[in-house]
């Protein structure tokens, strides 16, 4: 069986690595990759020294051991990583906010405490008394879930950020594992001051000890130069008989990592209600900014999320230099700092680099003087946007393809919001399913 697959990201090549170690032919597996790299959204990038992430913060972790222990042997044994304990706060004024934020409100000034914890108990008593659903939208499930007190403090003004939208047009359908549900006791307990603990399965994760995030896919990528076709987009895809046939070479099966929205413009024959539904899938792309620092060391920070519009356009900013010493030159720290926009390729003008440090500057998180340079990066794809026309249109796409046996994989080949692990263990899936047919002949 000859297997095209259609990008080099973390799934397309966890798909192509499963396969051969399963018993395929490695001449049976060709990855079209557009980009002169692999990776796709794993990307970094080293400037002068200073090395960042250029699609936000990435993290490597898992509640599944034996994948961890896969990427981990694929990227180059545990030796070729740092193993970080997280420790993330929220910057609220010139506080420190544990994370997440309702197990941190004993951190915050004494009314927004009690704001916060009298909205919360509130709305857990109602939701109890009233055995209401959750609702529909994201504005009003935030409220419902949190009450006012942290949605007003937190929830909306950051989600706000994130999403470049009113939040009515988000649905609450892409919370569950996303946003951290605490029990009230902890929310009680934290707000007198005793410390609990949110989101434990990200309390430990690993990073390249060089290279960044991207140190990952290269080691994917190592063991299957002779597979991906780098700088070779896809440009015409289309069923020929029982078989398929990608930029005029054969192929028994396609599977598709690149983002859905573009299939139609490669994928010939496709009725126009499923092409508009894979072209409107609706996303957020964003810039990432290197923030290059003449300085010693940082506090001992993972990330920090930075809510308040008075902090600038960024949503997020992790500690660059903290996840691996080799990320920037000795005696000088970084920071990476992300900004969305909806999608659609436009990007917010070239002040934005300035606003970012004006922002850092006012939330006291660096000294303008201290700043050496600055490196921007966009990117197109980064978040899944839950609007309300999404399930639909995401259904529709995945009608189509499946009725023509068109494989989708990955955060936007398939529209399913994963992290790294959970792609590779899509495409294990993938992988055992595809081996399976091989036998079956």
């Amino acid at each position: 069986m000859k297997i095209a697959i259609l990008g080099a990201g973390i799934s397309g090549m966890a798909l192509a690595q499963k396969l051969i170690q399963g018993g395929l032919d490695a001449a049976d597996v060709t990855l079209f990759e557009a980009s002169h790299r692999a990776g796709g959204l794993c990307a970094s990038k080293t400037v002068d020294g200073y090395t960042y992430d250029e699609t936000g913060g990435h993290i490597l972790f898992s509640k599944n051991k034996p994948v961890m222990d896969w990427i981990i042997d694929e990227a180059g044994g545990r030796d070729a990583f740092t193993w970080n304990d997280r420790n993330t706060k929220i910057r609220f004024e010139d506080r420190w906010v544990h994370y997440p934020f309702e197990n941190g409100i004993g951190d915050l000034p004494d009314e927004a405490n009690f704001e916060c914890v009298s909205g919360y108990v509130k709305a857990w008593h109602e939701r109890k008394a009233s055995g209401s659903e959750a609702p529909d939208d994201f504005a009003n499930w935030i409220e419902w879930r949190f009450g006012p007190g942290i949605c007003d403090h937190f929830m909306r003004p950051y989600n706000e950020k994130i999403w470049k939208r009113d939040l009515a047009e988000v649905t609450s359908g892409w919370v569950a594992g996303r946003v951290p549900d605490a029990p009230i006791e902890d929310v009680l307990r934290a707000s007198i001051g005793i410390r609990t603990e949110g989101y434990t399965h990200q309390s430990k994760f690993a990073y390249p000890m060089n290279g960044g995030f991207q140190a990952i896919t290269d080691g994917f990528a190592l063991s299957l130069e002779e597979n991906i076709r780098l700088s070779t987009p896809v440009t015409d895809v289309r069923q020929v008989g029982e078989t398929w046939h990608v930029n005029g070479e054969q192929f028994d099966r396609v599977v598709n990592t690149v983002p859905m929205n573009l299939v139609p413009d490669f994928l010939e024959g496709m009725p126009a209600d499923a092409a508009s539904a894979m072209r409107e899938l609706s996303n957020n792309q964003i810039s990432c900014f290197l923030i290059a620092l003449d300085r010693e060391e940082h506090p001992d920070l993972s990330w920090v999320y930075l809510p308040h519009h008075n902090q600038g356009p960024a949503n997020r900013i992790t500690y660059m230099s903290n996840y691996s010493p080799n990320n920037a030159p000795t005696g000088k720290t970084s920071f990476l700092c992300e900004v969305t926009s909806p999608g659609g390729g436009a990007y917010p003008d070239g002040s934005l680099a300035d606003e970012v440090v004006d922002g850092m500057a006012h939330a006291g998180l660096l000294a303008k003087d201290e700043v050496l340079f600055t490196d921007r990066t966009d990117t197109r794809w980064a978040y899944i946007v839950y609007d309300h026309p999404f399930e639909a249109r995401k259904a529709a796409a995945l009608e189509y393809a499946e009725s023509i046996g068109l494989d989708l994989l990955g955060r936007f080949g398939r529209y399913d919001y994963h992290n790294s692990d959970q792609c590779v263990i899509e495409a294990e899936k993938m992988a055992d399913a595809l081996l399976s047919d091989a036998k079956r002949g």
